[in-house]
């Protein structure tokens, strides 16, 4: 059977219509709502093809949406880049579980990272974590890693073992900051500090460093899964799970569980 060709409403011949497949394949790239190509798409009567434009409409709103809120996450950060200065952002994860050391992270942003995904890590799924860890590792002009161990909590407290653990992640920069954006907590340090609630949230430095500390401790509690199995360290990261708590009842203590919490101290005196 011979192809048939489209023709106007003059009978000339005019070209084919990609197909919607290739029309998807074609404008995966688009990231601007002034691509020519999406000018193209919107003058393509097809159903489908108004259903894939109006896709990519959502999708770059949710981009733009994005971008404009990591910019606001900012502007703390962007008054010390203007005045030539550096600002470390710092956060800890690791405050309630039962086993396993707090982390902190100290991390030092270039006034040029772009990366709107950088949020509370509590917002991102463990997924969107480890991609963005490697990234912050590449283009944050410093990261460092400070550790309280449980022997350092049992001795101290959790709160004082937490601001000492922030201490050594923001000594241990390679590069010495100006200014610090703190969650919630003061660093016996003398630099000036900015104490935001919920700062992970507020500060991209901050988010960045929540997420560094999140992934770091995960790998190290996954390494402690294997070392002490039975209490599911790998997915409950410490916390107290039923899971952990049947198997500390059913195994015991580690030297990782922190004698001075009260479910593991009650765990040693039965």
């Amino acid at each position: 059977m011979p192809k048939t060709t489209e023709t106007d409403q003059t009978n000339r011949p005019t070209p084919k219509r990609p197909s919607l497949a290739q029309l998807r394949q074609d404008l995966h790239d688009v990231t601007t709502a002034t691509d020519v190509r999406l000018t193209q798409l919107r003058a393509d009567p097809r159903k489908g093809a108004q259903q894939l434009y109006q896709q990519i409409q959502r999708r770059l709103a949710k981009q733009a949406d994005a971008e404009a809120a990591f910019q606001h996450r900012l502007h703390y950060e962007r008054r010390f880049w203007q005045a030539g200065q550096l600002v470390a952002g710092i956060d800890e994860v690791g405050r309630g579980p039962l086993a396993g050391p707090v982390i902190t992270s100290a991390v030092i942003l270039p006034p040029d990272f772009d990366v709107p995904l950088v949020n509370d890590s509590k917002q991102l799924t463990a997924k969107e974590r480890e991609r963005l860890y490697p990234i912050i590792l590449d283009r944050a002009q410093a990261v460092s890693i400070g550790v309280a161990s449980r022997e350092l909590i049992d001795q101290l407290n959790i709160y004082q073992a937490t601001r000492v653990a922030m201490q050594r992640a923001v000594l241990g920069l390679g590069v010495a900051p100006n200014h610090l954006i703190v969650d919630a907590m003061q660093i016996p340090v003398a630099l000036p500090q900015t104490r935001l609630i919920k700062g992970d949230a507020k500060s991209a430095s901050v988010a960045a460093a929540s997420i560094v500390a999140k992934v770091y401790r995960d790998h190290l509690m996954v390494s402690y899964d294997q070392l002490y199995p039975g209490y599911g360290f790998a997915q409950n990261a410490g916390y107290g799970t039923a899971e952990h708590l049947a198997g500390l009842q059913k195994l015991g203590v580690t030297p990782i569980h922190r004698r001075s919490f009260a479910p593991v101290r009650q765990i040693m005196s039965d």
